[in-house]
């Protein structure tokens, strides 16, 4: 192909704009040249009539040319950064040093240096001036678009400012935002982003309606649950839609925009901050050890499995009843591409056969028991199903990890251990007892219990319905009123085990500090708006009563005045309550005894644990 050909080609793919951007450089930086010339020599300038026209024609060509050649008129100037216009100015000032070699050697025309500086500075204004000015364009349309919810952004800091400008530069964002509410009194009354910082939160509310404010924005990654509640609940009266931008930890590209925004998270109104443990050092006895973890196909197994991974076991063992669980546990895992070895065993937990001959065949050394049967309703009709994988389950898991000389096992309670009003939590307590008895048995092992209550985003948990419910134009269903309940992170909950494995010496149960207990009522309308609707107008509640075996609040220790601190502050610990040495040494018999007579299990549950309330 020709060069003239090739030069044909070029000119085609240029689009229209492209011409229309170099023709307006070309003869704003021409007035320039002028400007330069006139403001030098005024009336005189007739004698330099040649000189103006060399250079108002070459200055402004160079420059046309460099900027071709360094992808100036690619830029998209409306939605232009600060770095855009950096690189601008080093091209131009490139582009007129060029002509300055140029004319200097071959001596063209006479360019004082007066007039070149009124020039360069002159045209730096104008070109740089329009490219500005699609900004501001830009910046008119997208303000003036009526349709657009006008918007408060909390956090006058670099997050705000980078969020202000995404959203005035976004056409397709459905926000605008008006100003800014930041707690720093310095910045009170000050611009950010050309939008004006109004107040602190403590004025959000009347701040908002008296500028007819439709939606805020949370714009500080580091905010924690406490601060993003009060701000939430001083809104929800007025109907304020609440957004937050996702922490730093979330935004794995670094980058803060428009598509990091999103709705709250019920996790963000915990009313407490999540609790952050520093797992490396705690993970010692983990590193280069066989460990097994039962019921790796939950929420929290396989969540405990990914942390394990990362600290380096030998080899690990995920053991699970159920094949799919663990056949899509396998399968991330393999995504995962660890070079550690990941065992499936598909078994239950209640088989002594197949659990003793896991243990003898591969030295497990550290043991995570995570499986059991956890939905309250349904263990009310199944007591010596329950019984046998959480009592008996427990019971096959400790014992084996006690003969074949295990040096730690960590098994998952529940609050509603304490004082069971259900089978489920009934068995869960007669776990722990378990526990007890083998940590009595084999002093070698360090056996332990860490008590959960609700755990968000686990299987059963109730958020999932309540999203269903209002998807579906609802109404929603809660239980009671005044039902209330703790609630945990799955990575929380997950720390905490993996934590107790390192505090523990034995026969200890550890609780984690999970803040002040939440209303389930309350938590289904902060749903139903956080989706956009109004409570009891939009989307009714009703209540369906309490279901057997339910209590309207769960407790997490029997004896407050036995609970200790930890060296973690967040984290409580307390002996595993015992019962007297003969309901220990009666339980296996007693509990062999109920799984083979099914119709006596409930009555031998309330024996073992006298402590269970049910009705």
């Amino acid at each position: 192909m020709s060069f003239t050909s090739l030069l044909k080609d070029f000119w085609r793919k240029v689009s229209v704009r492209v011409y229309i951007v170099a023709l307006l450089d070309f003869l704003l930086l021409s007035l320039a040249v002028y400007l330069g010339y006139v403001i030098r020599f005024g009336i005189f300038i007739p004698y330099y009539i040649d000189d103006w026209l060399k250079v108002g024609f070459a200055l402004p060509l160079v420059c046309v040319v460099v900027f071709a050649l360094a992808g100036e008129y690619k830029t998209i100037w409306p939605h232009a950064g600060t770095e855009d216009y950096v690189k601008f100015l080093w091209v131009y000032m490139i582009a007129v040093l060029i002509f300055l070699i140029g004319i200097t050697m071959t001596e063209m025309a006479v360019f004082p240096r007066t007039s070149f500086a009124i020039s360069f500075f002159v045209g730096l204004f104008l070109c740089g001036g329009l490219r500005f000015s699609w900004l501001m364009a830009k910046s008119v349309h997208v303000r003036s678009n009526s349709k657009r919810l006008r918007t408060f952004i909390v956090g006058a800091g670099e997050a705000g400012a980078f969020l202000a400008r995404d959203l005035m530069r976004t056409e397709e964002s459905d926000l605008i935002p008006v100003g800014f509410i930041d707690d720093n009194e310095d910045k009170k009354g000050k611009y950010v982003s050309g939008l004006r910082v109004y107040g602190d939160t403590s004025e959000i509310c009347a701040l908002a309606e008296r500028e007819n404010i439709q939606v805020v924005l949370i714009a500080i990654p580091s905010v924690r649950g406490r601060k993003i509640r009060e701000i939430y609940n001083a809104l929800a009266s007025i109907n304020i839609q609440v957004r937050i931008l996702p922490s730093l930890w979330e935004l794995a590209d670094g980058r803060i925009s428009v598509s990091g925004v999103r709705k709250v998270k019920l996790e963000d109104l915990l009313g407490r901050e999540p609790v952050r443990i520093d797992l490396d050092p705690s993970m010692n006895y983990i590193g280069g050890k066989r460990v097994l973890i039962t019921g790796a196909g939950g929420s929290i197994g396989s969540e405990i499995v990914r942390q394990v991974l990362h600290n380096r076991p030998l080899e690990v063992f995920v053991l699970g009843h159920g094949e799919q669980s663990i056949y899509l546990l396998m399968e991330e895992i393999n995504r995962m591409k660890v070079n550690i070895p990941v065992h499936p065993v598909i078994a239950d937990v209640a088989d002594e056969i197949a659990i003793d001959n896991l243990f003898r065949a591969n030295d497990i050394q550290v043991v995570f028991h995570a499986a059991a049967h956890k939905h309250v309703p349904l263990m009310e009709f199944s007591p010596r199903e329950a019984m046998r994988v959480n009592g008996l389950g427990t019971r096959t898991i400790a014992r084996c990890a006690g003969k074949y000389n295990a040096q730690r096992m960590v098994m998952i309670s529940t609050d509603k251990a304490v004082n069971p009003s259900s089978i489920m939590g009934a068995t869960k307590r007669l776990a722990e007892k378990v526990l007890e008895h083998e940590q009595s048995n084999y002093p070698e092992t360090k056996y332990m219990a860490v008590r959960f209550g609700n755990v968000l985003g686990s299987r059963g948990s109730v958020i999932p319905k309540f999203e269903e419910q209002i998807a579906a134009g609802g109404p929603v269903t809660v239980t009671h009123r005044d039902m209330k309940r703790y609630f945990m992170l799955i990575p929380e909950a997950v720390s905490l085990v993996i934590q107790a494995g390192a505090l523990g010496h034995g026969g200890e149960l550890f609780v984690l500090d999970m803040g002040e207990p939440v209303v389930i009522r309350e938590m289904a309308e902060l749903l139903i708006r956080l989706s956009g609707y109004e409570p009891y107008k939009d989307i009714n509640i009703v209540y369906s009563g309490i279901r057997k075996g339910e209590k309207l609040y769960e407790e997490l220790f029997y004896d407050e005045n036995s609970v200790h601190g930890t060296l973690h502050p967040k984290i409580f610990v307390s002996k595993i309550k015992a019962e007297s040495s003969k309901n220990i040494q009666n339980i296996d018999d007693t509990l062999e005894y109920a799984l083979r007579y099914p119709d006596e299990a409930l009555g031998i549950l309330k024996k073992l644990v006298p402590e269970f309330s049910h009705e």
